[in-house]
């Protein structure tokens, strides 16, 4: 019965498709290796992204949809003053983004906030708190016009 089990095995493995042959497989299931810790980053925020400076404006991600601005001054307050917090919000239907910055008067306060409130419960969501990154220059929009003098539009 073993022989019988086992010859199955190897001419299914030799058969089936590649993403099938791991469930065939007869290697344990904690053989999965992660990725090296260095390859994922520099161990801090986001894997693979690099820190922005330090700076006393920060970056908060995860909120949840219905946190407040005024929410996220009040949790934040605790590790300095906070200068200015908000909450970012679409322009058409006013519902929260899932994320929001808060400023700080000094950067040492900005840093006891980012490592205080990164990976905290906010409202029952896990946030995650880096300091923000400045605006990329953004070019003015291009003339749309074709060579003959009408835009994409059809009109001069």
């Amino acid at each position: 019965m073993a022989l019988r089990a086992a010859a199955t095995r190897s001419m299914f493995a030799g058969l089936a498709p590649p993403g099938l042959r791991r469930f065939c497989s007869t290697a344990s299931a904690n053989s999965f290796m992660p990725p090296p810790i260095a390859a994922m980053g520099n161990g801090e925020g986001t894997p693979g992204r690099e820190q922005a400076p330090p700076s006393t404006n920060l970056f908060v991600s995860g909120l949840n949809k219905r946190t407040p601005s005024e929410k996220l001054r009040e949790a934040f307050s605790q590790f300095g003053r906070v200068v200015d917090a908000r909450v970012v919000t679409d322009r058409v239907s006013g519902y929260s983004k899932g994320f929001g910055f808060v400023r700080y008067a000094t950067i040492e306060e900005a840093e006891k906030g980012r490592v205080g409130m990164d990976g905290k419960f906010l409202d029952g969501w896990v946030i995650f708190a880096e300091y923000a990154r400045p605006r990329p220059e953004r070019t003015p929009p291009q003339n749309m016009s074709n060579s003959n003098g009408y835009n994409s539009y059809g009109r001069e």
